[in-house]
């Protein structure tokens, strides 16, 4: 109980949270991955492209799928992409209904490809969101680390629109990664900081647990925009496949508020749905500013 506690502090506190996608068998259509059709100079964010079947589909890389994390996120980021990365997204269906003057629509999404990509946040800033903690010369507990997605899998994304005097208007959009009962690809790590000397260095980090993320949803509002997270399991991240660590996860939902996030990701997320809406054959996101560097690595087997 200790452990969803503190989980659910670090979501209602530090404002900060991200996704989660499948595990497990993907089949390879033989289609190569489109590569960003923005220059490294241009203004906005990479380019999904959408297709909408699994006849013909149009694969963009999933780290570009993605680009909604450092979006979101009001801390700054560091990226790694895993050398010879072959993971990718692709929108493979469309469903839309009518109800008076209602619309959803939902859009199955494939990942495949083997490789892993991560999302670092800047601990400094991360901690710099306890002041309170900070004041007192207090632990810090659920410090979030990292996001990561790795393996292929398949979700879906709904989207909920209302019509009002020939005006269409997004409403909400859910992205879940964990359909077809395959296990979310994407986890969250996080850690504790006692300070020493009253500071608090990464370091020092200690009680390092793993989350794994089920569905994000995201609300059109007039006020501070928050975002829903429904989570699969919470581990030690010495143990990140626990029994345990899924009964955790399922009483963790049960306390999750709607966490805190950036205006400009609430807002493109709204607008990636108005795109599958209309189905657009692509979507840009805007340039995230908070990115401080993204490189490869190479995982020595």
């Amino acid at each position: 109980m200790f452990v969803v506690t503190v989980f659910c502090t670090l979501l209602l506190t530090a404002g900060l949270g991200i996704c989660a996608g499948p595990d497990g068998r993907v089949s390879s259509r033989g289609v190569e991955p489109v590569a960003d059709i923005n220059g490294p100079n241009d203004s906005n964010g990479p380019t999904v492209m959408l297709s909408y079947n699994n006849l013909s589909p149009v694969k963009t890389p999933t780290a570009t799928f993605m680009y909604f994390i450092p979006l979101i996120s009001p801390a700054h980021i560091s990226t790694e992409i895993s050398s010879n990365n072959r993971q990718s997204a692709m929108v493979i269906s469309y469903e839309k209904s009518v109800v008076a003057n209602s619309f959803t629509v939902s859009c199955e999404f494939e990942l495949q490809g083997s490789g892993f990509f991560i999302d670092i946040f800047e601990p400094n800033d991360v901690i710099a969101t306890f002041p309170d903690e900070i004041k007192k010369n207090a632990p810090v507990n659920n410090l979030i680390d990292y996001i990561r997605l790795e393996g292929a899998g398949f979700g879906r994304i709904d989207v909920k629109a209302t019509l009002a005097d020939s005006n269409v208007t997004v409403t909400q959009v859910d992205v879940h990664f964990n359909t077809r009962g395959q296990k979310s690809p994407v986890t969250i790590g996080l850690y504790g900081i006692k300070p020493q000397n009253r500071q608090y260095k990464y370091e020092n980090r200690h009680n390092e647990i793993v989350a794994r993320v089920a569905t994000l949803t995201f609300k059109k509002c007039d006020d501070e925009p928050r975002m829903d997270i429904e989570v699969v399991s919470v581990n030690k991240a010495s143990k990140p496949n626990s029994y345990i660590g899924r009964v955790k996860g399922f009483i963790v939902n049960f306390f999750i508020d709607p966490i805190r996030i950036s205006k400009i990701g609430n807002d493109t997320m709204l607008n990636f749905g108005y795109a599958l809406l209309n189905k657009q054959p692509s979507f840009t996101f805007p340039k995230a500013h908070n990115i401080k560097e993204s490189k490869t690595v190479t995982v020595n087997k």
